[in-house]
């Protein structure tokens, strides 16, 4: 398929959950560029799709929390494209919550959002992608709290945590035909992190990161082409830091802060 370009998705289909806005639309539009015919889902339809070089990708509406609709989505990708060479469980996030006080049914929620879903839409995809000759891949999108929990994301954490490991045992049951593969995205700039990060953009937020800025949602987006091809080929059950390296430990910015200037 395509020009013989590692990077060329020319003639495959790729799914994006959660694709219509920040992170997943940047991801979207990756692919679009690289050539794929690329599908989204979300629980309502964007006021615009994710679009590059005079191509959309197409919006399917679904919730993927329900195990029905995930296969549903797959199914209807296939139906439209004939084939499905990629997904990219995306969908997920938490608003912050008390881990004291937090209900059951909030819990309940954060978990089948951020683990459950990701099982459903991959379980349904690997039934397609073991069929094709050139199998598939399947990227889980996680989160630095799988190894460094923040205060009031206890259900998010634990999701997320179960993500990674889930990734893991997808890899060792699905390969040599499937191979699935985890990225730890760390802070990144999208419209709505400007509540959580300061109306500066998280330019004071940069100051903790060894690259010196926060993440753009194409930052994620180039990981998941190098993921979702041929140049990756034996990478399977890996977990791909896309963080800038982490964060500078508290300790060490608070010694800067004392040393005089």
């Amino acid at each position: 398929m395509g020009n013989g370009s590692p990077l060329d998705f020319t003639g495959r289909v790729v799914l994006v959950t959660g694709g219509t806005k920040g992170i997943g639309a940047a991801i979207a539009e990756g692919f679009l560029s690289a050539g794929a015919d690329v599908v989204v889902c979300g629980r309502g339809a964007p006021a615009t799709p994710p679009a590059a070089d005079g191509r959309d990708a197409v919006f399917l509406p679904c919730d993927v929390r329900d195990p029905e609709a995930a296969a549903g989505l797959v199914d209807a990708t296939v139906e439209r494209f004939g084939r499905l060479d990629v997904v990219v469980n995306n969908a997920g996030g938490s608003p912050d919550a008390d881990a004291a006080t937090v209900s059951p049914r909030f819990v309940e929620k954060i978990v089948a959002l951020n683990l459950l879903a990701p099982f459903y839409v991959a379980q349904a995809a690997n039934k397609v992608m073991r069929g094709q000759e050139s199998g598939g891949t399947v990227i889980n999108i996680g989160s630095v709290s799988a190894h460094d929990p923040q205060p009031g994301t206890a259900a998010y954490t634990a999701a997320k945590a179960g993500l990674l490991a889930l990734t893991r045992a997808l890899a060792l049951e699905w390969a040599p035909r499937v191979r699935v593969n985890h990225i730890t995205t760390g802070l990144i700039r999208t419209e709505s992190a400007a509540a959580v990060y300061g109306e500066d953009g998280g330019a004071a937020v940069a100051d903790i990161i060894p690259m010196g800025r926060m993440a753009v949602p194409e930052d994620v987006a180039h990981a998941c082409l190098f993921l979702a091809g041929d140049l990756s080929g034996y990478v399977n059950g890996a977990d791909l830091a896309v963080h800038g390296g982490g964060e500078i430990p508290a300790r060490f910015l608070a010694a800067r802060q004392n040393t005089p200037g």
